[in-house]
């Protein structure tokens, strides 16, 4: 139990006293005072640190493996000068792994009735929402041989956004969009077209394009071409459940979902389509719809912070019918899904004509390229077993997407340095294809 200023002076008397009053003591307990009433009055004279007030300012959000800078104001309302230390806490994930220790505490030197700013560079290591804890102030005597210590409850957040790393590919595509959008042949069928322009046959042209009463008035025959059609609607599904969790490297499937959902929600927008995320796994975990072209992305990121996989399995028909209400008319339904054989066959295909009965389905899944790795394994009996494991499995995922395949699902299956710009090029060809 930590003592005042005033119980450690009476104490270092006391003991000073009882050494002047015991003379076979009288040099110890000299010695012992004298050392106790200095340790006292160093005490004493510290600044103390429960009248000290505190604020806040600084960064909100950060991308994920980005710092970010969190200010703490102090002010020292008494007439004596504060030296001492400063630990400003947060929760583990805040900080790179072995960095918390030098990166939370600072020195302090303040004046009274001053104010001193300290700032604190955060770089969370995990999505989501980071809390800070307590700072605890140690204030030092004149002497430094006692100090006051206490600690204070000065609340702020600081929400890691996931790091969308794919936007790297996003001029690329920005580009073949452009290039579709802009050619000057686009001979496209079926749904999500709209006229463009007349031009002169080619060999090679769809008949189905050619526009007689104007190659009557023109003596040429006339095609019409076609743009991809704008304001679309998608909606990106998130499959939040136990497949989910498996790690692929150092993170897990979720994350690699979350990029691929990140970089075609920049896309669509660019495009001039609609695009709505949807969480799903017992229960609906985030939804968003409506927002604007330029709120989509924001608001896609900031709900994503906080997803985390779950670990029980993902209640497919509750997935799909919150899906339908969310997109009443045709849409583009890109759902971010494991490939396991046993889910999808229980779960998903029995469900799968009420999705494609209506609407365009692209199914997205986060290969592991370790498989890949361990089915080239030879050499030694468990490197056998292990490649025979791992080509099981792949031609398990092969046969499964086969089979959505031959449902009307367009399939994708991919790494995760790979699944966000394949998933991107699968929405273009589609663009390109009249099929949005």
């Amino acid at each position: 139990m930590a003592l005042t200023g005033r119980t450690a002076l009476l104490a270092a008397l006391g003991a000073l006293v009882v050494g002047l009053l015991l003379p076979s003591w009288t040099g110890i307990g000299l010695v012992t005072g004298a050392v106790l009433v200095a340790v006292a009055v160093d005490l004493v004279l510290a600044a103390p640190v429960r009248g000290l007030r505190f604020g806040r300012a600084g960064d909100t959000t950060v991308r994920l493996g980005e710092p970010a800078t969190v200010e703490l104001t102090v002010t020292n309302p008494s007439g004596r000068p504060l030296r001492g230390l400063v630990r400003d806490a947060w929760a583990p994930s805040a900080w790179r792994p072995g960095t918390a220790e030098a990166a939370s505490r600072h020195t302090l030197a303040l004046p009274g009735g001053e104010r001193r700013r300290i700032t604190t560079v955060l770089t969370p290591t995990r999505r989501g929402d980071h809390h800070a804890h307590r700072v605890t102030v140690r204030s030092l005597g004149p002497l430094g041989l006692a100090a006051r210590q206490g600690s204070h409850l000065v609340p702020w957040t600081v929400r890691a956004l996931p790091p969308f790393a794919s936007r790297k590919h996003l001029p690329s595509r920005l580009a073949r969009l452009r290039e579709l959008d802009g050619r000057t042949s686009v001979l496209t069928r079926g749904q999500g077209t709209e006229f463009d322009s007349l031009r002169e046959y080619l060999p090679g042209d769809d008949v189905r394009s050619i526009d007689w009463r104007a190659s009557a008035r023109r003596n040429t025959v006339a095609v019409r071409t076609w743009r991809p059609e704008r304001d679309r609607h998608i909606l990106v599904v998130l499959d939040t459940g136990r497949t989910s969790a498996g790690r692929v490297g150092d993170a897990p499937r979720l994350d690699a979902a979350l990029d691929a959902a990140l970089l075609l929600t920049a896309l669509a927008t660019r495009a001039g389509d609609r695009v709505d995320l949807l969480a799903h796994d017992s229960r609906k975990r985030v939804a968003v719809a409506g927002s604007s072209a330029h709120e989509v992305l924001p608001a896609f990121t900031n709900a994503m912070a906080g997803l985390e996989p779950a670990l029980h399995e993902t209640d497919m028909r509750s997935l799909v019918a919150t899906a339908l209400k969310m997109a009443p008319q045709r849409s583009l339904i890109v759902l971010l899904t494991g490939l396991d054989a046993a889910p999808v066959e229980d779960g998903l295909r029995p469900l799968l004509p009420m999705l494609t009965k209506r609407h365009e389905v692209v199914l997205a899944s986060v290969a592991d390229p370790q498989l890949d790795a361990l089915a080239a394994g030879r050499g030694t009996l468990e490197a056998v077993y292990g490649a025979a494991a791992a080509e099981q499995t792949r031609a398990d995922r092969r046969a499964t997407a086969e089979h959505l395949t031959r449902h009307g699902v367009t399939v994708l299956d991919a790494p995760p340095t790979r699944i966000a710009p394949a998933l991107a090029d699968t929405y273009l060809a589609l663009k390109a294809a009249g099929r949005l």
